[in-house]
């Protein structure tokens, strides 16, 4: 799949870490290091910019050593990134810990994962069909 990119960054191309990665880092394109408090949220650049191929959007995910080590993840996660979007790439993070937390320049924050998707056409009906679970909600299918 091609995408078109657009880097104001001052960094490399994200890439591959290796031929198995299901996603590609990015990196804080900020001036100055950001110092996230506990429980505070900030919106932290990119510097990159993509055109995504119809039936296609980039997820922003958090990056599992920055929260299993650090407490931090992206608050919305996964961020959806659509493909007639053609703003700066940012990331909003959220720092879960008890410490504060210094984004650098330059820093991985998290990472961008590719997904083909299509688009529902709602069929508005009076009664859906049957199933051995019904409208059983969480945790409803009697395994922990």
């Amino acid at each position: 799949m091609k995408v078109n990119i657009i880097n104001r960054s001052g960094f490399d191309l994200p890439q591959y870490e290796t031929s198995l990665s299901a996603g590609v880092d990015l990196k804080a394109h900020i001036d100055e290091p950001i110092h996230l408090e506990s429980l505070e949220r900030c919106l932290v650049k990119t510097g990159l910019f993509l055109e995504l191929p119809v039936g296609v959007e980039a997820q922003v995910r958090p990056r599992s050593g920055l929260a299993l080590k650090k407490g931090i993840t992206v608050l919305n996660s996964p961020g959806t990134i659509d493909a007639d979007y053609r703003g700066e790439v940012g990331v909003i993070l959220i720092n879960l810990s008890k410490d504060t937390f210094t984004i650098n320049p330059g820093d991985r924050i998290a990472q961008l994962i590719f997904a083909k998707h299509e688009q529902a056409d709602f069929n508005e009906v009076e009664i859906l069909s049957e199933t051995d679970r019904g409208g059983g909600g969480f945790g409803s299918t009697g395994k922990n």
